[in-house]
């Protein structure tokens, strides 16, 4: 068995029962990237000492043996950055046609609802909770 066969075996049995890297630690490692770059520009030490602990997390995740609890952490990472971007994303399109709609809310359920400009006061139905009430455009 040649020296580098060797040190493949060993890591293949050190990482038996670790998962590796999953969305989450690949986020810290970016994260880490971003920040380490930002101190070496504006030369702030603290982005550099929390982009440290963004790469000693990422580490720590990606060598540890308790795989349900880091499915956690990463489910729940998963799931806030899907409604971030989807919040970001309804953002951008309110902003895009901001010219052609009008958006506010719905006052008994909080939904968001649009109207077309210059069609006046009209008396509106929420889809959501059907609540009607009158709203200008």
């Amino acid at each position: 068995m040649s020296f580098l066969q060797k040190i493949k075996d060993s890591l293949r049995k050190f990482m038996v029962g670790r998962r590796g890297a999953d969305e989450l630690s690949l986020a810290l490692l970016i994260v880490g990237l971003v920040l380490s770059m930002l101190s070496s520009i504006t030369r702030v030490g603290l982005f550099y000492l929390i982009g440290l602990v963004a790469y000693g997390f990422s580490i720590f995740r990606m060598f540890s043996r308790n795989v349900e609890k880091r499915y956690a952490e990463n489910m729940k990472f998963k799931s806030l950055w899907q409604n971030g971007r989807s919040g970001v994303r309804q953002f951008i399109n309110r902003v895009k046609n901001m010219r052609k709609y009008k958006y506010f809310k719905c006052p008994e359920c909080h939904a968001r609802l649009r109207l077309p400009r210059k069609v006046g006061e009209v008396t509106i139905t929420c889809g959501k909770c059907h609540h009607a009430f009158k709203q200008k455009a």
